[in-house]
């Protein structure tokens, strides 16, 4: 189970790709528009950087959770499988 989650955890860390936060021309409209006093623009922009920082991590949440629920119902069927296995032999 173990070596399983290292694989998982390698492959998911060498497949990432790396972006940058803001590109230069977002970066000069959000200088552009505080400057003018339109904070607004800025604000949308920072939720958004945010929103696409924290959604990666939401799904592996969700994956480690559904998959630790899995294979803790597969471990009871196994269990009372082999307890039911025991008495009858």
């Amino acid at each position: 189970m173990f070596k399983k989650f290292i694989l998982t955890g390698n492959v998911v860390f060498l497949t990432s790709m790396t972006a940058l936060a803001q590109c230069a021309m977002c970066r000069t409209q959000v200088v552009n528009n505080v400057s003018a006093g339109e904070t607004s623009f800025a604000a949308g922009i920072n939720t958004g950087i945010l929103y696409l920082f924290f959604t990666p991590y939401v799904l592996i949440a969700c994956i480690v959770f559904f998959w630790f629920r899995y294979s803790r119902v597969n471990e009871r069927k196994r269990d009372l499988s082999s307890i039911i296995r025991g008495k009858l032999s």
